[in-house]
């Protein structure tokens, strides 16, 4: 292979972290490898055993470290690439996903003294214990009409930055005030690489409320927890370095981690979601890139600036510069296909599936493929780990209405995939209701795999359907950016049309099935705002007494 120069992308899901090898001058991915976390989720207990209370969902840093040590080298080896070929490396993470850590960069977990304080991890984006905090964030918000709290649909996510700040300060008081920076994980792992601390302007304007240049005031923070008031001074301000611009350079230690050169160009960190868009070539205003794993975040550009219900956020120049960057998301998606196959599987179809040599996941579909719209009677709501966009409520759980004794696991199974579907035309919804139109949807992730569940989502949303031409949107996306950071690209735009890869309309609407499918959306509306908007809330009556019970035992 010719010496061409290459960028590597390194991308930090929720399980495992992957990287990638690019070549800089066409996209072409050389070669990848994946690292799972040893320690995976802790949802449970922490390492020494210590339990955890219910919503809870914690990582060890020294997981992303691992990656950087055993994945990046595996993956350059695979290429056939020599290290003096690599010009720059991008990150990216899911989020929000942060730590608490010292003036250092040192996790606090990882102080002898608080191996067994559960604040002292890493919260997983999907760290959903902190709604109470967030619901107070919102009311005062509201209360007070903070000018920022439009830019977010009217609701900000117990996922997000301030509350699970809030909730460490009330919970374990100690470890709050140890606390010397709050971190993104995004700017973490690039502190790592580079051994400067720059906050992107990504997570600090999605997931840190950071609008027109600032934070939410002091004032603010105090009404909400005297000892809150310093939180952006002391723990979370930081210089916002832009997307696509350089952090620094590779330190010695992160190139003996990684195999790569020192004093490379290390990319100013970015979120899985956001890096994809460009990664699948979305650079227009409109269209709208659906990231789907175990969750689903929905990020378009778009050169209006509209007041969309219940979305995750909208910044300016938060995807591609010039243009407002928007961000929805389903928090369960994938996670839910996985938690019924987990639980809803049985036996009987354990072999069957074992003797056709197919996952279950491949059985249930090839099954439910063979089904009408609506012929299993069935209709589910998508909120078995809470609602991201549009109600912005981790209280909210999941639901499945219509079962008979002759209900088959496919029914449900298909009902499931549906239900997400019926979730992501709610949030498309959202944006054509505020003039904010979306033109054309585009599908990255895992789940692209599924061609059963791509054309329920084409039906559903009555839109033609295309899919990223690479199996890592995100970390090609990571890549992308390290190549504009290390100068072979002017901007993001550029990197794009040379480097990005789509195939537009795989999947279109038949008329028959999404006209079916709007009977059933309207089912799923009903519920959605009969069990998502004050009508009923049995849901949140529900987790209220498992919480009690267990703070009990």
């Amino acid at each position: 292979m010719p010496e061409e120069p290459c960028v590597v992308g390194v991308d930090y899901g929720t399980l495992s972290g992957r990287a990638v090898v690019v070549r800089v001058r066409d996209g072409a991915e050389l070669a990848s490898a994946e690292h799972v976390y040893p320690h995976a989720v802790l949802d449970r207990e922490l390492p020494d055993g210590t339990r955890l209370p219910p919503d809870w969902a914690l990582q060890m840093p020294s997981d992303y470290i691992d990656v950087l040590r055993i994945a990046v080298p595996e993956a350059l080896a695979r290429a056939g690439v020599a290290p003096e070929q690599v010009i720059g490396i991008g990150t990216d993470f899911t989020a929000c996903t942060v730590l608490p850590t010292l003036a250092d960069g040192t996790p606090l977990c990882e102080l002898p003294e608080y191996t067994a304080r559960p604040h002292a991890y890493v919260k997983l984006w999907r760290h959903h214990a902190a709604q109470g905090q967030a619901d107070r964030i919102n009311a005062l918000a509201e209360e007070r009409k903070e000018p920022w709290l439009p830019r977010y649909g009217g609701k900000i996510s117990s996922e997000w930055e301030f509350a699970k700040a809030l909730q460490v300060l009330e919970e374990d008081p100690e470890v709050y005030g140890r606390t010397e920076r709050w971190v993104e994980a995004a700017d973490w792992i690039v502190w790592r690489l580079c051994g400067t601390y720059v906050r992107n302007a990504c997570t600090a304007g999605y997931k840190g409320q950071y609008q027109d240049g600032v934070y939410p005031s002091p004032a603010y923070l105090a009404a909400l927890h005297p000892d809150f008031a310093g939180f952006v001074t002391d723990k979370l301000d930081q210089p916002i370095g832009q997307l696509g611009a350089p952090a620094g350079t590779l330190t010695a230690e992160a190139a003996a981690w990684t195999g790569l050169p020192e004093g490379i160009t290390v990319c100013v960190g970015n979120v899985d979601a956001h890096v994809t868009a460009p990664a699948a070539a979305a650079v227009e205003p409109g269209q709208m890139v659906a990231i789907m794993g175990t969750s689903t975040c929905h990020v378009m550009s778009s050169d209006q600036l509209g007041t969309v219900p219940g979305m995750c956020g909208v910044v300016d120049g938060g995807i591609l510069p010039g243009l407002w960057g928007y961000e929805a998301g389903q928090s369960g998606v994938g996670d839910i296909f996985a938690w019924f196959v987990r639980t809803g599987f049985p036996a009987d179809y354990a072999e069957k599936a074992a003797a056709s040599g197919q996952t279950a996941h491949e059985y249930l579909t090839e099954l439910a493929a063979r089904q009408k719209v609506g012929e299993h009677g069935l209709v589910a709501l998508d909120w078995h780990s809470g609602n991201r966009s549009v109600l912005v409520d981790h209280d909210l759980s999941g639901l499945l209405i219509g079962q008979t004794l002759s209900t088959r696991p496919e029914d449900v199974y298909r009902a499931l995939l549906e239900a997400t579907a019926f979730g992501t035309r709610t949030i498309i919804d959202a944006f054509e209701s505020a003039a904010v139109p979306v033109r054309e949807l585009i599908v990255a992730g895992g789940l692209t795999k599924n061609a059963l569940l791509m054309q329920i989502y084409a039906d559903v949303t009555g839109r033609p359907l295309g899919v990223i031409g690479s199996a890592q949107g995100p970390a090609l996306g990571a890549a992308m950016h390290a190549a504009v950071a290390a100068g072979a690209y002017p901007d993001i735009r550029a990197a794009a049309h040379a480097m990005g890869k789509v195939h537009r309309g795989l999947y279109l609407p038949d008329p028959q099935r999404a006209a079916a499918y709007e009977r059933l959306y309207a089912e799923y509306r009903v519920l959605h705002d009969y069990f998502g908007r004050g009508t009923n809330d049995v849901m949140r009556r529900l987790r209220r007494i498992r919480a009690e019970v267990s703070a009990s035992s």
